[in-house]
């Protein structure tokens, strides 16, 4: 038995940053779509900086961002808008996306088939 505590490697209470997964993914979007505009959410108790991406037809996304820095170096270097979502709010088009695929019964991620729960 010894007297030094062990340290767990995922403490509870502690925040994930964002990886290069989550930089990844954001840059696939902005690729792949058209008329993507960014809107950076600030950091919470439970949540790092995230950065959501709406494309012009409503279809979004959102992943963690390394700060606002990592944020506006982001859509710099991709040619994109980035607004604060506490000055502006988020985009008629991204809540009318959202709603349509509630209607019609779409609850995952564009492209899988069937509900996620």
């Amino acid at each position: 038995m010894g007297w030094i505590p062990r340290r767990k490697k995922n403490r509870a209470g502690t925040l994930r940053g964002s990886s290069s997964v989550d930089v990844d993914h954001l840059t696939g979007f902005v690729k792949s779509r058209t008329g993507v505009e960014a809107y950076i959410e600030p950091r919470t108790a439970v949540t790092e900086t995230t950065v959501v991406l709406v494309a012009s037809n409503g279809e979004w996304t959102r992943r963690r961002i390394d700060g606002p820095a990592a944020a506006r170096s982001f859509t710099r270097k991709h040619a994109i808008p980035l607004y604060d979502v506490g000055v502006v709010g988020y985009p008629k088009r991204m809540r009318e996306w959202t709603a349509h695929r509630k209607e019609t019964g779409e609850t995952g991620p564009p492209g899988l088939a069937g509900p996620t729960v």
